[in-house]
């Protein structure tokens, strides 16, 4: 392995966001370039606007959207330049077309991420084109230029693709896994000594929120592209199998819990818990080469360490059971050993994936039928969604309506003040302004953060540099920096956007100290405005959504029960059925997690239920991680039970405590229930084969889960 920093650094140059950076500053930068040759600069940097508004919608995703997108953009960039440029002469009309285009574009949240940027790139345009007043037929000129800096670069980002179509994925693809390794490297400080449980668990819920998203965003592309759902050449077979494989993975890491406070009781005295550490690490780290490779085209390194690790951790458990001196809970010694198995196919599917990266495999890989439409999400734009949204029973009508009052009062206060750049406050409006407080709070801090000291940078640049060449060294630098980190890293890109345009703005002469001054003033009025709107204006709290995003869980997770127990019940149970109720525990555990987050940086008064959200967060999570180890003992381990029919009652049962929360939170009842837990006649015998104990117990903790749930759900009200 190399040194972590200089790993991080090639990863990031390697990765989709440097990507994008580097294609965005090219569009954004050539044909101001091009032009000033020509003595065109101020064409030039016509060009370079509608270049860099249709870069907004220019985000990952399957090409023909991404297409579609910048398509349907670069039309309306060109309709809003000329209604703006014809009406701005009038500050009435300019007002109240404000409003409108801002209530009405903002609408398009209800549409998804790309059809809400497809807005904000046309309100961009109209914010940048407000104070721009000129005759009309230099407003048509102005408008056309737009239009073909928007064609360009939609031209430029299709091209890059089609030179090569398997890049994003790869790179994408590649960001998961990443993501997979560093949750597992959160779930290997379990194993640490006096390691603080709560935090974890906290740590733990964040990253499967991440994992979860990154895992959508591949799928999004990767199921949407057609060379890859044909599978017509080895490059998207190989792709496609590593992601399934990652997936399946991802269940296995998630099913390895366990009770860990009651492990070390047990055996931290042994010293074996820090060997499940350091190997769990080292697959992490194993996984850290999977994706390395991926994008810099090499073979993953296996590294053999982890092979010894594991038989080390075999032979340390198979001593703790010939030792006589020291007792331990039999339970205890046969969950070590399925850690242990687990971590073994863990390993094995590494192993499985690192072997698709053989050149001389990939032509022999095999295809596998998935029934691909039923794993993406579709988003109609369908006229009648928006207008049953209009009402104030929706967020995103309340958002739009929001967004059009804030932009009105920024717009008066910026003509009020006068400032040479005033439009600054209504930008930096539209991009604070988000559909919840807190995602508002949080743009909010990152823009001011990296305002104000990208500003103290770029002073400090304009003031000790003055040489033309270095300048525009520093420009381009900026500028790559701003671009790629926009999805990554907010605050990095606005520290990296002040100096860019102040220096920019030194290049066309209107430089100076000054400058910076009101880049701060203005990022510090807008600020101001949109957070104190978000706050008092139609607010859209987190608790809202609660009720919604907590049966949702309950809902996935009872049918991926469901799914699970037709594993042991059913001789040919449906796997798509089965891959379906997983992906959705993971979407609405995702989004549940999310929720809790964000309700953090809400108000106090809007934090509802705080320590039984805690606690219900926790419950599902235990609820998902104990059914995925249920299902793997039947896929993975093939494990064999015979005693079906004493387990119907439970698994009936189960379903049954957890239709029943749902009801608690669908219609508050304050009757306290008496729902029994079902026992199992031969509770007290002991299974020959250690894996039917492991069975049955597995069923009474799920069930023990599901019964906490019941009850917590019971005490609530929402």
């Amino acid at each position: 392995m190399l040194n972590q920093p200089i790993r991080n650094i090639q990863d990031f140059l390697l990765s989709t966001y440097f990507a994008d950076g580097l294609r965005i500053t090219i569009g954004v930068l050539l044909p101001s370039l091009i032009m000033a040759q020509f003595g065109m600069l101020q064409y030039g940097m016509t060009l370079s606007l509608g270049a860099l508004c249709i870069s907004v919608v220019d985000t990952p995703g399957p090409i023909v959207h991404r297409r579609n997108a910048m398509v349907i953009t670069t039309v309306l960039l060109f309709i809003i330049s000329i209604v703006v440029g014809l009406t701005n002469l009038n500050i009435y009309v300019t007002g109240v077309l404000l409003v409108i285009c801002s209530f009405f574009f903002s609408m398009f949240f209800l549409y998804g991420n790309r059809a809400a940027a497809v807005g904000t790139s046309v309100l961009l345009i109209m914010v940048l084109s407000i104070d721009d007043i000129r005759p009309w037929k230099e407003v048509i000129f102005y408008a056309l230029l737009v239009l073909a800096g928007s064609i360009w670069y939609t031209l430029l980002s299709y091209f890059v693709y089609r030179l090569r179509p398997y890049r994003l994925v790869q790179q994408m693809l590649s960001d998961s896994i990443l993501e997979v390794s560093t949750f597992l490297r959160a779930k290997a400080k379990f194993y640490h000594q006096n390691t603080d449980y709560e935090k974890n668990y906290a740590e733990l819920l964040q990253l499967q929120v991440h994992v979860h998203e990154k895992q959508d965003e591949v799928r999004e592309v990767l199921f949407r592209t057609r060379e890859i759902v044909r599978e017509s050449t080895p490059q998207g077979r190989f792709l496609l199998l590593v992601f399934v494989d990652m997936v399946d993975l991802f269940e296995q890491v998630m099913s390895t819990y366990y009770n860990y406070k009651q492990l070390h009781e047990q055996f931290d005295s042994a010293g074996i818990l820090p060997r499940y550490e350091r190997v769990i690490n080292q697959i992490a780290d194993s996984l850290d080469e999977v994706a390395f490779s991926l994008k810099s085209g090499g073979l993953p390194y296996l590294d053999p360490k982890l092979i010894k690790g594991v038989e080390k951790l075999k032979y340390k458990i198979t001593l703790l059971e010939k030792n006589k001196n020291q007792q331990y809970n039999t339970l205890g010694l046969i969950a070590l050993k399925n850690i242990e198995v687990n971590i073994e196919n863990i390993v094995s599917r590494v192993k499985t994936i690192n072997g698709y990266f053989n050149k001389s495999e990939k032509k022999n890989l095999k295809s596998r039928e998935i029934d691909v439409e039923k794993f993406v999400n579709k988003q109609n734009m369908d006229v009648k969604l928006f207008f049953e949204n209009l009402t104030f029973k929706s967020s995103t009508f309340r958002h739009a309506v929001r967004v059009a009052i804030v932009m009105l009062i920024g717009f008066v206060v910026a003509k009020s003040l006068n400032f040479e750049h005033s439009y600054w406050i209504l930008l930096t409006i539209l991009v604070i302004s988000k559909p919840g407080f807190s995602l508002t709070k949080e743009r909010n801090i990152q823009r001011l953060i990296g305002t104000v000291i990208g500003a103290f940078i770029g002073m400090g640049i304009l003031v000790y540099v003055h040489d033309k060449n270095t300048l525009f060294l520093i420009l381009l630098f900026c500028m790559i920096g701003s671009y790629s980190f926009q999805r990554k890293n907010y605050v990095v890109s606005v520290l990296f956007m002040t100096p860019y345009i102040l220096v920019l703005f030194d290049f066309l002469g209107m430089g100076s100290i000054s400058l910076a001054r009101e880049r701060i003033y203005d990022t510090l009025i807008g600020s101001a405005i949109a957070l104190l709107a978000s706050y008092s204006l139609f607010p859209n709290w987190e608790y809202e959504k609660l009720k919604t995003a907590m049966i949702d869980t309950l809902k996935a997770n009872m049918e991926y029960y469901k799914q699970v127990t037709l594993l042991y019940f059913e001789s040919n149970p449906n796997s798509t059925n089965y891959k379906l109720a997983r992906k959705q525990v993971y979407v609405s555990t995702s989004n549940l997690a999310s929720l809790f987050q964000r309700m953090f940086s809400e108000p106090k008064s809007k934090q509802h239920h705080m320590t039984e959200l805690h606690q219900f967060t926790v419950l599902n999570h235990l609820l998902s991680s104990y059914i995925a180890t249920l299902s793997l003992y039947k896929k993975e381990h093939a494990y064999i039970y015979l005693a079906v029919d004493e387990l119907k009652p439970i698994a009936t049962n189960t379903i049954y405590l957890i239709d029943q929360s749902v009801s608690n939170l669908n219609v508050h009842n304050d009757d306290i229930s008496n729902v029994p837990l079902i026992r199992r006649k031969n509770l007290n015998v002991s299974f020959k084969e250690n894996e039917s104990m492991i069975i049955s117990e597995q069923y009474d903790a799920i069930q023990k889960v599901a019964y906490d749930i019941f009850k917590l759900t019971e005490k609530l009200k929402i």
